[in-house]
């Protein structure tokens, strides 16, 4: 059959999402302060955005918060199509603009009367931490240098990572430059006597083999064990090690305490990283035994429509490209609007939601956790999964036992079958470090042995996944935790 090429008409349908329902999309995955810079970056490019002041919303004004409430979309006709696909000559926009005038400040059913002491405090000085290989090379400019000497030692300080170990091979760094080899190991050598101790070396041994023989009184058997034996300290083989130098177990155990007073990860006593404050989105206070909820809604402006451009809509006379632009805008400003109210809303249900199921958590902390997902909360609310999900994505709750990320409190059940309960993740987490925590040195428990005291508890859990816990929290197993 002869392949031929034709033109035809055929109707689809699908689905289109409108730059208005992205933009209330992308307001909803918003932190704080990210919804503030966005807002006030609109108002610049949209001169139909004004902000209300405190005595321009007093008295006099012309709608109620009332009437306004009642003329917005709730969440099951926010999509708002007159809005959006309405004819614009047959749309009456002198009457909509006079009803409308809503403003993005406030949240629905949300007591006020928190008090200065339940909201957290926050530093106004965020200073700039040094950086590892700044700390190094003002160091190292101390030193007198030639030209070339300088440049392979900047080199080598900027191939060092985090921790303080070297990431290329020496031999990498000493072919770039024209330098001999036994002057560009003696400069590799001054930068790992440079304070932090250390930094610059490839491996384990060397780092605290450089570390021991700088110690105030040095330890022969220290340096000998660090160099053949580590492996074997940290199988805690002291047997072998005595047996290896001709030394009691005592002497043994002794080098290994001085040993654990070396440092690992040298370069971690020098962070770069920069405090990051948090702002939270709700506030939860506790107010005559019960939990309130309050979203953040200092630093957004109350927004609504300007009167100016009202006036051009009712006066009729400006041409047809201007009314146009007016109207455009007119459109985005009332979809922002809505936007940021729906918004402050859906995390106002989602908060509430979460707090009604944890009081628990709020009442004795996180052990008392409940077992909770995305489904429990999407399903009371009435909303989708996805939207609880975009809800709780960056954003953060004050409560009065600390500040939490909204996925903090999300967590599948674990020992809930067998017959066993029902336990959220993190308090896991928090039997086991508490079990390991009230162990005996000489008798640690295994993963096994904490996975069947559990069990006591009507905790069914599997010895893998204790030891899975265990392995997230920094935990050694029992055999490395044995003293």
């Amino acid at each position: 059959m002869a392949i031929k090429m034709h033109q035809g008409l055929r109707q689809s349908q699908s689905l289109m999402i409108t730059p208005q329902l992205q933009q209330a999309i992308k307001l909803l995955t918003l932190t704080h302060l990210e919804m503030t810079t966005l807002i006030s970056q609109e108002m610049v490019e949209n001169p139909m955005l004004e902000e209300i002041d405190n005595e321009m919303d007093s008295i006099g004004e012309e709608t109620s918060r009332e009437e306004i409430e009642v003329q917005e979309a709730t969440a099951e006709n926010f999509s708002g199509p007159e809005l959006i696909e309405g004819s614009k000559e047959t749309f009456d926009w002198e009457s909509y603009t006079e009803s409308f005038n809503s403003s993005s400040s406030s949240s629905p059913n949300m007591k006020e009367n928190l008090s200065p002491d339940d909201m957290p405090s926050y530093e106004n000085m965020v200073s700039k931490s040094q950086s590892l290989q700044e700390h190094l090379e003002w160091q190292l400019r101390m030193e007198s240098l030639s030209t070339d000497e300088l440049n392979l030692a900047l080199a080598y300080i900027h191939n060092i990572d985090d921790d303080g170990y070297l990431e290329v091979p020496v031999d990498e760094v000493i072919g770039k430059y024209q330098v001999e080899r036994e002057d560009a190991l003696h400069i590799l050598k001054l930068i790992q006597n440079l304070d932090p101790v250390g930094c610059g070396s490839q491996t384990l041994e060397e780092c605290l083999g450089i570390q021991a023989r700088l110690l105030a009184e040095r330890s022969p058997l220290v340096e000998l064990i660090i160099e053949r034996n580590l492996h074997d300290l940290q199988k805690k083989d002291y047997n072998k090690i005595s047996k290896d130098f001709g030394v009691s177990k005592d002497k043994v155990k002794d080098a290994e305490l001085i040993i654990m007073g070396l440092n690992p990860k040298p370069g971690r006593l020098v962070s770069a990283e920069e405090t990051q404050y948090v702002v939270p989105d709700i506030f939860v206070a506790e107010v005559g035994g019960e939990f309130v909820v309050q979203v953040n809604d200092e630093g957004v402006p109350r927004l609504r429509v300007s009167n100016l451009y009202k006036s051009l809509i009712k006066s009729g006379q400006e041409n047809a490209e201007a009314k146009e632009f007016v109207q455009d805008k007119l459109r985005a400003a009332l979809w922002l609007i809505k936007s940021i109210d729906n918004r402050q809303k859906t995390i106002y249900k989602v908060a509430n939601s979460i707090v009604r199921t944890q009081q628990e958590f709020f009442k004795k902390g996180p052990a008392s956790l409940k077992p909770m997902i995305l489904k429990d909360i999407a399903n009371e609310i009435g909303m989708h999964e996805s939207t609880v999900s975009r809800v709780t994505t960056n954003k953060f709750m004050h409560t009065p036992i600390g500040t939490f990320e909204l996925k903090y409190f999300f967590n599948a059940g674990i020992g809930g079958k067998n017959g066993g309960i029902d336990i959220a993740g993190e308090s896991l987490k928090l039997k086991i470090k508490e079990m390991i925590g009230n162990e005996d040195p000489k008798r640690p428990l295994s993963d096994q042995k904490i996975s069947e005291l559990l069990s006591t508890r009507d905790i069914i859990v599997a010895r893998r996944t204790v030891a899975k816990y265990r392995e997230m929290m920094g935990i050694a197993p029992s055999s490395k935790r044995k003293k």
